[in-house]
């Protein structure tokens, strides 16, 4: 059961009508911006791209939503450090083009990332002088191999994707899987470890629906909840409309699985859910590529939080036209942060740095 009239909840893809009335309150994008038709624009509300080879797509593979999906490439992966934007090295070859690495160091990642794409913690062997990655840290798997902070920076926060520094006091053995992945997912499309569906990330939710009604499962939109049921501190029931009109029950043996949208009560968590801390999202639309990028029509640049001194990362994503998201020409750049913000413009403020490497935004 759906409350929205589309597929997805917090997760969908919104035309440029739908996404101008759920933030803005207007009922259509002001024609003056000149952005072209409403339809051609499928905006995710929550961006995610899909590493190649990690468990979601597996997933996906699995129960063939597949079917009912398009995946495209990301063209480039980027980090951000001291005001510029590189490219992510993840094979020998990257490691000797990139500007980001020293001479010194580029024969050190080489050797790291060699280790990294043999590692199996099952054979010995493999393990770095002996050691086993489940009990060392990962801070001593960068002293061993004489990695500096310059590429622990990189690949910490854009190979293994870690928010803080606190992964280094953690075993290895997760960040070095996490770099596999990486490695492996590149290596299979060759831009990029990630891929991306054609039209938005809404059409994951709205496969799973078209495959849940292959197996005979209801999948209902505009469905408001008028009331959930409990007993003994569990849900059992969800009260809503029936297609006469009338308030009808649906019966839960098993509890109710929810988005925590469900569980706001007046603007604040109810008692089903707990707030851990906040995300703010900052959709821009551009009539060209993210300077810097190569003119990638797709692309992911993360800002590490040990360069803007900042508790958590920064991510930038940019898909396009190419992605069928958007105007022939236009460009959808989505920036997202966990932040202390309480208001619009506080949180603005705590972007503003991955905002100025968009260039001239149009909306």
């Amino acid at each position: 059961m759906d409350k929205n009239s589309y597929y997805g909840g917090e997760s969908a893809s919104l035309n440029l009508n739908d996404l101008y009335n759920k933030f803005k309150g207007e009922s259509k994008a002001p024609a003056e911006l000149k952005l072209g038709s409403s339809r051609d624009y499928s905006v995710d509300l929550c961006p995610k791209l899909l590493m190649a080879c990690g468990n979601l797509v597996k997933t996906l593979l699995s129960t063939k939503v597949t079917r009912y999906l398009e995946f495209k490439s990301v063209t480039g992966s980027f980090v951000y450090k001291q005001g510029k934007i590189h490219k992510v090295p993840a094979s020998g070859g990257d490691a000797w083009r990139s500007s980001l690495l020293g001479m010194m160091e580029k024969y050190r990642f080489k050797t790291f990332l060699d280790f990294v794409i043999q590692y199996n913690h099952e054979e010995t062997k493999t393990w770095p002088n002996k050691m086993d990655c489940k009990k060392v840290t990962m801070e001593e798997v960068y002293k061993y191999y004489k990695l500096g902070e310059n590429i622990q920076e990189f690949v910490g926060h854009a190979v293994c994707l870690y928010l803080d520094e606190s992964y280094k006091k953690m075993p290895a053995h997760e960040t070095l899987e996490r770099a596999k992945l990486y490695a492996n997912s590149v290596a299979r499309y060759g831009n990029s470890p990630y891929i991306y569906p054609v039209w938005g990330l809404g059409g994951l939710p709205e496969g799973f629906s078209r495959l849940c009604a292959v197996h005979g499962g209801i999948y209902m939109l505009n469905k408001p909840i008028h009331k959930l049921h409990y007993k003994d501190g569990k849900i059992t029931g969800v009260e809503s409309t029936d297609e006469n009109g009338k308030n009808a029950t649906a019966r839960a043996k098993n509890g109710v699985l929810a988005d925590p949208t469900y569980f706001i009560k007046d603007g604040k968590p109810g008692a089903e859910i707990k707030q851990e801390g906040q995300v703010a999202r900052w959709i821009c639309i551009l009539d060209h590529p993210i300077p810097n990028t190569n003119n990638a029509d797709s692309c992911q640049i993360i800002i590490p939080s040990t360069q803007l001194k900042r508790m958590s990362d920064i991510y930038i994503s940019c898909v396009s036209y190419c992605h069928n998201v958007a105007a022939k020409g236009h460009y959808v750049a989505m920036i997202s942060a966990q932040v202390k913000a309480t208001n619009e413009a506080e949180a603005k403020k705590e972007l503003k740095e991955a905002y100025t490497l968009l260039g001239k935004t149009k909306a």
